[in-house]
């Protein structure tokens, strides 16, 4: 009852927000997974904060909040998530922000964790937005906008697929908290090894030096609109014109929920949202792994983009 309670006040508060004349913004953050996962929110320095930084997410439930207008920061998922008996400390296996409450209270994602990270009414009053690996993965996130005017480069971005298990062992963090104490979350080349090629430091602290790796070609051959490293602009960040826009934020997204108003999924450089090398599926993965990296098909295109038009009212 408290979850609907919550879910009911940030859509009112949405819509009061619409009424004062101005552009409304907002996010709908869903967890699609089969279990609980806790987002955590980081507003930028200098940034209006959020309602709040920090909360629970049963499976399949929903919560909406209003975006204060210029608000920058990042929002993630955290995993595994307990308070202890004797401390009443609060901690995450994955995503941990350091608080030691369900409030991140200012704390950042411990990595590795799938961040999403905006810059809402910026540079030309356009909406900024990106799904980053950089720092690692822990989850499948999805960011989908609706509602935004036309202009930019306004699609839905993110990472559908399950990387946990296909992760190099190198790079995977095991747990016992996790069934059969399998991968629960995958390490950042730089995060893994320090070094600076790796973390686009000293040397290699430009985009000619710092180039993608192996490791990073991991994640941009599994999730192509997601940040792998540093430097990888180019078919990573997304931008929205003005408007009414809401911000779909999907852990664990299901390949039914591609929609973006306005515009075509595919309109990112015909950027694919998954490839024909791993599928994700909602709760279940499929993974058909080759001996080298491949590029998705013109076929796999033209079925994605299908498929997307066939499913664009799935988040309506």
């Amino acid at each position: 009852m408290a979850s609907a309670h919550r879910a009911v006040i940030g859509f009112l508060l949405v819509f009061l927000a619409s009424l004062s004349g101005a552009a409304s913004k907002s996010f709908t953050i869903t967890n699609n997974c089969e279990y609980t996962v806790w987002p955590g929110i980081l507003s930028s320095a200098g940034s209006a904060g959020m309602d709040a930084t920090g909360f629970a997410l049963a499976p399949r439930e929903s919560r909406a909040m209003p975006v204060p207008s210029g608000w920058s920061g990042r929002l993630w998922g955290r995993t595994l998530c307990s308070t202890d008996a004797g401390t009443g400390k609060f901690s995450c296996v994955t995503g941990d922000c350091g608080s030691g409450k369900q409030d991140c209270a200012g704390g950042g994602a411990a990595p590795p964790a799938t961040l999403a990270e905006f810059t809402i009414d910026g540079s030309g009053g356009m909406d900024f937005y990106d799904v980053s690996l950089v720092d690692g993965y822990n989850l499948p996130v999805l960011v989908a906008p609706h509602g935004a005017a036309g202009g930019g480069n306004c699609a839905p971005t993110g990472c559908m697929l399950d990387l946990n298990r296909a992760c190099p062992a190198d790079l995977r963090v095991a747990s016992t908290s996790s069934p059969g104490g399998g991968g629960v979350a995958c390490k950042s080349a730089c995060e893994a090894f320090g070094s600076a090629e790796y973390c686009c430091s000293g040397d290699h602290g430009n985009p000619s030096t710092c180039k993608p790796s192996a490791y990073s070609q991991f994640f941009k051959n599994a999730c192509p609109r997601a940040y792998s490293y540093a430097y990888d602009d180019a078919t990573s960040t997304f931008t929205c014109a003005g408007g009414d826009t809401t911000y779909a934020i999907t852990f664990c997204p299901s390949t039914t929920s591609v929609k973006a108003d306005g515009a075509s999924p595919q309109a990112a450089g015909d950027l694919p949202l998954m490839n024909d090398t791993m599928v994700y599926l909602g709760a279940d993965q499929l993974i058909a792994a080759t001996a080298t990296a491949r590029p998705p098909s013109s076929l796999l295109h033209a079925v994605l983009a299908v498929a997307a038009i066939v499913l664009a009212g799935a988040l309506c």
